[in-house]
């Protein structure tokens, strides 16, 4: 297995951890930077916003340079941009904070699957990128759990230290392993804008739209909701989240073997039961643990969703890989933002549950 591959993976467990800890988080946030928990809820939906703009963006002010020149430089903007979040002693300085951590996020996930791609035979091109995927995979297990743990211990500030640290280790470790190929070409993206015609990719970039708004509605509040109406301790909230992940995990892997049998019913199967569990999650969240085995096949139905429309989307788009690739996370992520929105605001009506 080539080091690279482990580098690629590290820093995809400090972008995935600093995008999502900050769900298990916000109750501390909200109360530090005095704000009410749905403001503090569009911390979540910056972020998103960041990625879903920055990723196109990015792609395309990187596209002349070498591939892994431009990974070291997405690093070291993640690396800022969490150093000024630790650093932010106001809500609107923390805003602006992870807006600049999230443009790298976009562009260094696309970016780095095509180097990972490269790094190993074509025969065993896919098993590699999963592998990196497993480093953001394992953000939603250890990372968040963690993170929300020292943050709720010490000081959320504490947290963004700590995935600055880890940042910092994957931009050596970049540094270290990565190749530099002097025969890759360019991507010029205007080639592949003819792509965009194609009314089905729309389609299938809408349903990934979809998918995330359903999605971060209720996992952006998780925290606020297990505490307030579930009634969990503060140690509980990470417990949870750790089950979270790994339903998240166990999802993946099912929703992988799935799709690659037929995406369709993958897709119908997945979307079904993300609905049957949010709302079953309506009823059985002041029960302890009633709400943790709903929220680990909650889990387990929304993560089973995503190879199937990664699979899509490339499916429709398969002339302009690269793109399409940008264009899904940036999809996700505005889903992100206007899930977490809706949240808030059904939250701001008083319906908490």
């Amino acid at each position: 297995m080539p080091v690279a591959l482990l580098a690629l993976a590290l820093s995809a467990f400090a972008i995935g951890t600093t995008e999502f800890v900050i769900m298990g988080l916000l109750p501390e946030v909200a109360g530090d930077l005095q704000v009410s928990i749905p403001s503090a809820g569009w911390l979540i939906s910056g972020y998103a916003l960041g990625v879903a703009i920055g990723a196109p963006i990015m792609a395309l002010l990187t596209a002349k340079l070498p591939r892994k020149r431009t990974l070291i430089l997405l690093m070291i903007i993640f690396i800022i941009g969490n150093v000024l979040c630790a650093l932010a002693y106001t809500y609107n300085l923390l805003m602006l904070a992870r807006v600049i951590t999230a443009l790298c996020h976009g562009a260094f996930f696309c970016i780095g699957s095509v180097v990972t791609a490269s790094l190993v035979a074509p025969s065993r091109q896919a098993s590699a990128v999963a592998l990196m995927f497993t480093g953001l995979t394992l953000a939603n297990v250890l990372g968040v759990p963690l993170g929300t743990w020292f943050g709720q211990l010490f000081d959320w500030r504490v947290t963004f230290w700590g995935v600055a640290i880890i940042g910092i280790l994957a931009f050596i470790a970049l540094i270290v392993s990565l190749p530099t190929n002097k025969d890759e070409k360019p991507v010029h993206l205007a080639s592949e804008i003819s792509a965009l015609a194609n009314g089905k990719l729309w389609l299938s970039l809408l349903m990934t739209v979809c998918f995330a708004a359903a999605m971060f509605a209720l996992f952006s509040y998780i925290a606020p909701l297990l505490l307030q109406v579930t009634g969990i301790s503060d140690r509980g909230v990470s417990w949870t989240l750790f089950l979270i992940g790994a339903g998240l995990t166990v999802g993946n892997i099912v929703g992988g073997k799935l799709a690659d049998w037929k995406v369709s019913f993958s897709l119908i199967l997945s979307f079904s039961l993300i609905a049957v569990f949010s709302l079953l999650f309506s009823w059985t969240s002041h029960a302890l643990w009633l709400a943790e085995v709903t929220l680990f096949l909650w889990a387990m139905a929304t993560f089973a969703t995503v190879p199937g429309l990664q699979i899509n989307v490339v499916r429709h788009g398969k002339e302009a890989p690269n793109l399409v690739s940008t264009l899904n996370i940036s999809a996700f992520n505005v889903g992100n933002a206007l899930g977490a929105w809706v949240g808030g605001a059904v939250i701001d009506k008083g319906y908490m549950a």
